[in-house]
């Protein structure tokens, strides 16, 4: 029984580390405000914001795409973050399980172009 609960506590841990934006420590308690209808975004140690190109995302028909270590992925409709994006670029929480799979904790589109 304890290596399954040791198993499950190292699966919740595991995650791509990405750091917020150094240059910017100004956004920090901006970063950490931001819930999407999964819960909040920073949520703990590496589950940070992850920048985004333009080539990495889409939007069609009002549901969005992103793309993730050459993986496209479909944003859940209550993980799309609502309101401004301070951050300017577009930015994704993704969460990476023991399995392989890439599920979207939140997301915030920017501007294409």
């Amino acid at each position: 029984m304890r290596i399954v609960v040791w198993t499950i506590l190292l699966a919740l841990s595991i995650a791509p580390a990405f750091a917020h934006d150094h240059a910017r420590p100004a956004l920090d308690g901006w970063y950490q405000s931001l819930t999407s209808g999964k819960g909040p975004c920073c949520d703990g140690p590496g589950v940070d914001a992850m920048h985004l190109s333009d080539v990495d995302w889409e939007s069609k028909d009002g549901r969005y795409r992103v793309r993730i270590e050459g993986l496209w992925i479909d944003v859940p409709e209550e993980a799309v973050v609502s309101g401004p994006n301070r951050d300017g670029r577009t930015l994704v929480w993704p969460m990476k399980y023991l399995d392989g799979s890439i599920h979207v904790r939140c997301f915030m589109p920017g501007a294409m172009g």
